[in-house]
């Protein structure tokens, strides 16, 4: 069964950094896509990056220039770099992976992390 366990989430001052890792387990066929998306407290869950199997990368504007989104095929890991934070950054920051399942259609199945608290406050 495929699992995502994200870690590196906690307390950063405004203008700190902190790193979130995220190691995707579990038999599978190879992996697509993998992001970062994050749910502040009575909000929508959004997007705020993506790196696709050929290391492009998309970031929500809100991000552009401070966060940053890397991956290590070799371990199954995505990570995202925040720096500059912001209180308005503070939010449940949750992994999503694209997984291919089988070798014949090469279907993608979404998976999701249990998400990781990301607090940015003096």
């Amino acid at each position: 069964q495929v699992q995502l366990v994200e870690s590196g989430g906690g307390l950063v001052q405004p203008g700190g950094s902190l790193r979130l890792s995220c190691v995707v387990s579990g038999p599978n066929y190879g992996i697509d896509s993998m992001a970062w998306y994050r749910q502040a407290s009575g909000k929508q869950r959004v997007l705020i990056a993506r790196i696709m199997s050929d290391g492009s990368t998309i970031y929500a504007d809100s991000v552009k220039g401070r966060f940053t989104i890397s991956r290590d095929n070799g371990k199954n890991t995505v990570y995202l770099q925040v720096t500059s934070g912001k209180p308005e950054d503070t939010a449940v920051y949750y992994c999503n992976a694209h997984v291919r399942m089988s070798p014949i259609t090469g279907r993608l199945t979404e998976f999701w992390g249990q998400g990781t608290q990301v607090t940015v406050s003096s």
